[in-house]
């Protein structure tokens, strides 16, 4: 049975099984690679998506339980550039495997989106959710700081 699920402002209609996990439709169905697979149990962080603006993860969620518009890094940034986070990220040299930061970069914008300058301790309580095997974790917090700090998300 197909169904229409809007990704980056455009509908698609989905053709997977409705348990199908949103990650899979995004990755396999629509071709959308940037939501990675780390842990298939949501703990992880590597496949946050945006859903109606809120940061989820993407490898629990039941693509039938999908009925708002979803945000993947490749819908994040615009005609008019990237993101500010995503260009936070550049300026802070954040990546160095780089496979978490997708989620990474999803996750700061919804934190900023919710709260455009939260402290320190407020960062780091939200993107304790999100793993890096790398430890880039104080580039992570100095970008989103940067971008606090600018007012830019």
């Amino acid at each position: 049975m197909s169904r229409s699920l809007r990704v980056n402002g455009t509908d698609h209609e989905i053709h997977s099984d409705g348990e199908t996990p949103l990650l899979w439709v995004l990755r396999d169905e629509l071709g959308l690679k940037g939501s990675k697979f780390g842990c298939g149990i949501g703990q992880c962080g590597a496949c946050t998506v945006h859903i109606d603006g809120r940061a989820m993860r993407s490898c629990i969620t039941p693509v039938q339980e999908v009925s708002a518009p979803v945000t993947t890094i490749e819908g994040l940034a615009t005609e008019a550039g990237l993101h500010p986070v995503q260009e936070a990220w550049i300026d802070h040299n954040v990546p160095q495997c780089g496979y978490c930061q997708s989620g990474q970069v999803m996750s700061a914008v919804a934190l900023l989106e919710e709260e455009p300058n939260p402290d320190d301790e407020r960062i780091r309580r939200f993107m304790s959710g999100n793993l890096c095997r790398c430890g880039t974790y104080p580039r992570i917090h100095a970008a989103i700081r940067a971008v606090a700090d600018g007012g830019d998300a």
